[in-house]
C-alpha cells in the first residue's frame, strides 16, 4: 500500500497538495488502469502500481475536486466501484470529491442517544415537491415544532433511474445524484442540526442493486455463492477473499458518519448480511461507525424480519452492540386492531388487548415460539433488552406499500380508533417512530415505484405483482390490475407529500405536537421504563396501562377503548387504583375536538367508570379532597 495517509482502504481521496490519490480493489481484472476525464486536458489513461491483495493506486497531480474519472477494465472504462459521486448517474464517470471543502456551521457536539428519540422515516424524493435535498430543508422547522427529533433518511447510495427507493442502490460511497450533489447532501444535514434534529441514514449492506453494478468486473470475490438472498446475491462476508469486501462496507459505515456528520445508521434487512466468522460483520460495521464519530453518541439501529435479539445485545456478551430494532410485531397488532384484516404475514396477529400489553413490556411477541405464517420459530428472547431499543410504528415504507394501493393506515379504521392507536405508539416505552407526512394526517399514498430499463421495469413489475398476492384479497383480477406499475413516472409523482395538507389538517398536527409534549414532560412517559409499567385486559377491546414513576403524583394510567362505549360500576384490578391520598383527573383524551373528537364526558364518576369508546385517554393523580 503506499505510504500516503488514506482515510479508507478504497476510492478517490483528494491531498492538501492538489493531488489525488486512486485506490481500487481489482484482482479480477486482466488489465486495468486509470482514465482522467474533463480536468482540462482531456481523456488520458494513467498506469496504476499494483499492491498486494488485488490493490491497485496512483498519486495524480492536478487532478483534484471535481475531477471526473474512470477506470478501463479489460478495455472497457467503468465507474469507480468507491466512487463518491457519480454526477450522470451509475453509468457516468466517477467524479472526484473533497470532503473538507464544505464549510460546517452547525453540530450536535454529544451526538444523539436513543432515550427520548422520535424517530421520523423520510424518503428524500418525495418528501417535497423539488425533491432533493435543498427543497427539503425549508420543511425542517415544521418536523421540530411537530416534536420530532431524529430523521432516519431511506437509502440514497446511488441508483439508475429518475426516481426509486435507494434499497438498489449501485455505489455505496455515492449520494444519489438525483438529489443533488455530496455537498447539498452536507448541506441538508447542516440544517438539521442547525434546528437541533438528529440525522441516521438506511443503508444496504446484504446485496447490490441489479441495474448499473460494476462490482462483477472488479473481484467477482464480492459476492457469496453460499447463501441465497431474494433481492439479489449474498456478499462475501466470510469466503474466500472476503477481508477487503468486509473493510470496503466496514468503511463505508465509517464514512458516512466521518465525512457527513451523520448521527447513526439503520442497517436493513440484517438477516440477509450472512457471516460465519467469529467477529460477524454487523458487529465490525458498528464499531466502524462508533470510532469514526470520534466520541460523539450516534444510533445503531437494524431492520430483523427474525427477530434476533442478539443485534442488542453487548459485544462483550456475544452481541452485535446495536442500539435499537424496529418492531414488526407491534406494528402487525395494531394495524390487525384497527382494520380487523389478517392476511399474510398479519395472520399471526389478532390484535388484542393483550397482544398490545404484550408489545409494550415485551417488545417482540415472537420470541422462539412457532410462527405459524412461516411454519417455524421466529425470534429470540428479549430478556433485559430495554424497552427503548424497540422501534415501534403504525407506518413505515414497506407497510404502507404493501397495503396495495398504498393508502395511509387511517383510510382503513375510524378517526376515533386510529387516534387511539396512534396514542398508545407515541406513549408506550419504545421508541416512536413516523413515516412521512403522518404527523399531518398526510393523504398522499406511498407506493413501490423504481425506474429501471424496460426489460427490468416489466420484471419488476411482475415481482411486485407476485408478491402481492400473498394477500388473499389482491389476487382478483380487478385487483391486480388497480396495482399501479412502479416505473410509470405518475406513481411516483402520487407519492409526494403535499405540504399545504398541514394547514387544513390541523387535528392531526395538535394530536402528534400534544402526544409528543406529553411524552417530553410527563416523568412517567419520559422515563420509557417498561419495568415499572403494568397492564391488564378488561374487555374484549379494553385495556389499560399503568405507568409507575418515583413520586404518586407522576403516576399515569392509559386507557385505550377499540370498542363500544364502557360504563362499568367498578373493574376488579388493583392497577386502576389511585395511589392512597389521590383520585384520577383526565390528563388527555384523544376524543378531545382539538382532534376531530366529540369531546370526553367524566371518566371517573360518583358510580363507575365511563370509558369512550374509539378512544384512548390519559389520567392523572391529584390530590382527593374527600380524604383530606
Amino acid at each position: 500500500m503506499s505510504d500516503l495517509p488514506r482515510r479508507y482502504a478504497a476510492g478517490a481521496e483528494t491531498q492538501p497538495d492538489g493531488s489525488t490519490h486512486f485506490r481500487v480493489w481489482a484482482p479480477q481484472p486482466r488489465q486495468i488502469e486509470l482514465q482522467i476525464e474533463g480536468n482540462g486536458r482531456g481523456p488520458y489513461h494513467v498506469a496504476l502500481e499494483k499492491e498486494d491483495d488485488g490493490y491497485y493506486s496512483v498519486l495524480v497531480d492536478g487532478a483534484g475536486s471535481g475531477t471526473r474519472y474512470r477506470y478501463v477494465v479489460d478495455g472497457d472504462a467503468l465507474p469507480d466501484p468507491a466512487s463518491r459521486y457519480q454526477p450522470e448517474g451509475p453509468f457516468g464517470p466517477s467524479e472526484v470529491v473533497d470532503p473538507a471543502a464544505f464549510q460546517w456551521e452547525h453540530s450536535l457536539p454529544a451526538g444523539i442517544q436513543l432515550a427520548g428519540q422520535v424517530i421520523y422515516e423520510m424518503h428524500v424524493g418525495t418528501f417535497s415537491s423539488g425533491g432533493t435535498w435543498r427543497s427539503a430543508i425549508e420543511k425542517l422547522p415544521l418536523l421540530v415544532d411537530s416534536g420530532i427529533t431524529t430523521l432516519e433518511l431511506m437509502p440514497v447510495s446511488d441508483f439508475p433511474g429518475r426516481f426509486g427507493w435507494g434499497y438498489d442502490g449501485v455505489f455505496p460511497y455515492a449520494p444519489a445524484h438525483q438529489y443533488g450533489g455530496p455537498d447539498d447532501f452536507r448541506a441538508f444535514i447542516d440544517a438539521a442540526h442547525g434546528v437541533g434534529l438528529g440525522v441516521i441514514l438506511d443503508v444496504v449492506y446484504n446485496h447490490l442493486g441489479p441495474d448499473g453494478c460494476v462490482f462483477g468486473r472488479y473481484a467477482t470475490a464480492y459476492y457469496s455463492s453460499s447463501y441465497s438472498n431474494e433481492w439479489g446475491d449474498a456478499l462475501n462476508f466470510d469466503g474466500p477473499d472476503a477481508r477487503p469486501v468486509r473493510d470496503y462496507f466496514a468503511s463505508n459505515a465509517a464514512y458516512w458518519i466521518d465525512e457527513f456528520q451523520l448521527d447513526g445508521l439503520r442497517l436493513d434487512a440484517t438477516q440477509t448480511i450472512h457471516d460465519r466468522s467469529r467477529r460477524h460483520i454487523i458487529g465490525e460495521i458498528g464499531c466502524r461507525a462508533r470510532a469514526a464519530a470520534r466520541g460523539r453518541m450516534i444510533l445503531l439501529v437494524a431492520e430483523s424480519e427474525t427477530q434476533t435479539v442478539r443485534l442488542v445485545r453487548p459485544i462483550d456478551a456475544g452481541g452485535d452492540g446495536l442500539d435499537a430494532l424496529w418492531n414488526d410485531d407491534f406494528h402487525h397488532s395494531a394495524i390487525v386492531a384497527l382494520t380487523g384484516k389478517r392476511e399474510a404475514y398479519f395472520s399471526d396477529h389478532y390484535g388484542t388487548p393483550q397482544e398490545l400489553i404484550s408489545a409494550a413490556k415485551r417488545g417482540y411477541l415472537f420470541q422462539g415460539q412457532r410462527y405459524a405464517w412461516q411454519m417455524q420459530r421466529r425470534g429470540t428472547r428479549a430478556d433485559g433488552v430495554p424497552a427503548p431499543a424497540f422501534v415501534t410504528y403504525l407506518e413505515n415504507h414497506d407497510q404502507v406499500a404493501n397495503v396495495g394501493d398504498g393508502s395511509r393506515v387511517r383510510f382503513y379504521t375510524s378517526p376515533g380508533r386510529y387516534r387511539a392507536m396512534t396514542a398508545l405508539m407515541l406513549l408506550m416505552p419504545g421508541t416512536p417512530m413516523l413515516f412521512q407526512g403522518q404527523e399531518f394526517g398526510a393523504a398522499s399514498p406511498f407506493l413501490y415505484f423504481a425506474d429501471h430499463n424496460p426489460e427490468l421495469s416489466r420484471a419488476v413489475q411482475k415481482g411486485r405483482a407476485e408478491f402481492m398476492t400473498q394477500f388473499p384479497s389482491l389476487t382478483s383480477g380487478a385487483s391486480q390490475a388497480r396495482l399501479p406499475a412502479p416505473h410509470d413516472p405518475q406513481t411516483f409523482e402520487r407519492c409526494k407529500l403535499n405540504w399545504d395538507e398541514r394547514a387544513a389538517n390541523a387535528h392531526f398536527v395538535a394530536l402528534h405536537r400534544d402526544l409528543l409534549a406529553m411524552r417530553r414532560d410527563d416523568a412517567a412517559f419520559r422515563a420509557q421504563d417498561a419495568a415499572v409499567m403494568d397492564g391488564a385486559v378488561l374487555g374484549a377491546e379494553l385495556f389499560v396501562l399503568r405507568f409507575g414513576a418515583a413520586r404518586p403524583e407522576d403516576e399515569r394510567l392509559l386507557w385505550v377503548n377499540l370498542g363500544l362505549d364502557v360504563d362499568r360500576g367498578s373493574f376488579a384490578e388493583p392497577l386502576v387504583a389511585p395511589p392512597d391520598g389521590y383520585a384520577w383527573d383526565v390528563r388527555w383524551s384523544s376524543g378531545d375536538p382539538a382532534y376531530g373528537g366529540f369531546g370526553t364526558p367524566p371518566v371517573v364518576t360518583d358510580t363507575g367508570w365511563r370509558i369512550p369508546g374509539h378512544a384512548a385517554v390519559v389520567l392523572r393523580p391529584v390530590p382527593d379532597k374527600r380524604s383530606a
